[in-house]
């Protein structure tokens, strides 16, 4: 290849709606309830037939990790720090998030012989930050960002002031945003953005290619929520139905753009993970175009 497609570079616009603002390949610079999900496993011993150890694998709907209908997230007890709003104990809130997103999908993408390394997690504290893929600027339309395997998450752009003590919405924004790593790693994210160059971003087909992804790493976010809940850790049953409710106010309705899908959707999707945990039901690359409008 000429370039690569290493870099991406992930928005989430506030807590109202998540917006993606670049990706930049390998050029730098540029209330209702649900059922628990149940204990899953992947045998390791069939996981990754056809990949190569420690090799991203550029697919899309035939992905080997969306093809096992049984395969999804072990259950984890997740510890987590109260949530304060205040910078210190926001940072130490989602570091602990972050350790628990690791171990619930490390072990997960390992296990089909995926390059698997945590993400870097960061906390910009100015009005802006650089990162590989340009210098973001930092308000209400920047909650979260990820860039070529680093997290950032500034504590100016979470609107604390409008969603206070939540910490269940705050685990679903970056179980979202871990979503984006997991494809990622798994070579999900190289693959639909080489499509994505190759059709045009904002043409209906890369504007399609767009929701496939986003709607993908809310089910992924859903997915991580469903693992944790009700496991003796600090995910509660309130936490994950405010998660859940708090689905409805994001996607394309909300933001007047076209690459997330419709609110519906977004919850939908999200919902369809916290509800089975079951990765093949995940796979958005696979969906009618009618479901991921």
């Amino acid at each position: 290849m000429a370039f690569t497609l290493s870099a991406v570079a992930v928005l989430l616009a506030g807590l109202v709606v998540f917006v993606v603002v670049s990706r930049t390949g390998g050029h730098p610079g540029s209330g209702t309830s649900a059922v628990s999900a149940s204990p899953t496993s992947v045998d390791s011993g069939n996981a990754g037939s056809g990949a190569v150890a420690g090799e991203k694998i550029l697919e899309l709907a035939d992905h080997p990790i969306l093809q096992d209908p049984d395969a999804g997230l072990q259950n984890i007890v997740c510890d987590l720090p109260g949530w304060h709003s205040d910078q210190a104990a926001v940072e130490a809130f989602f570091t602990a998030a972050d350790e628990c997103l690791n171990q619930a999908w490390g072990p997960f993408l390992e296990a089909y012989h995926l390059p698997f390394l945590p993400p870097t997690l960061h906390f910009p504290t100015g009005t802006s930050f650089t990162t590989a893929c340009g210098t973001i600027a930092v308000g209400v339309a920047t909650a979260a960002y990820y860039c070529d395997n680093n997290l950032y998450v500034p504590y100016r752009g979470l609107q604390i002031d409008q969603y206070g003590d939540n910490p269940g919405v705050y685990l679903a924004l970056i179980a979202h945003e871990y979503g984006h790593h997991v494809q990622e790693v798994a070579g999900i994210m190289d693959a639909v953005w080489q499509q994505i160059y190759a059709v045009g971003q904002t043409t209906p087909a890369g504007l399609e290619l767009s929701r496939r992804k986003e709607l993908q790493a809310q089910c992924f976010s859903g997915m991580f929520l469903g693992a944790v809940v009700d496991r003796g850790g600090s995910v509660t049953r309130e936490m994950y139905a405010k998660a859940w409710r708090d689905q409805d106010t994001r996607g394309d309705n909300t933001s007047g753009s076209n690459d997330h899908g419709t609110n519906a959707h977004y919850a939908a999707w999200w919902r369809k993970g916290a509800q089975y945990n079951r990765i093949a039901q995940c796979n958005t690359f696979s969906a009618p175009s009618s479901a991921v409008s």
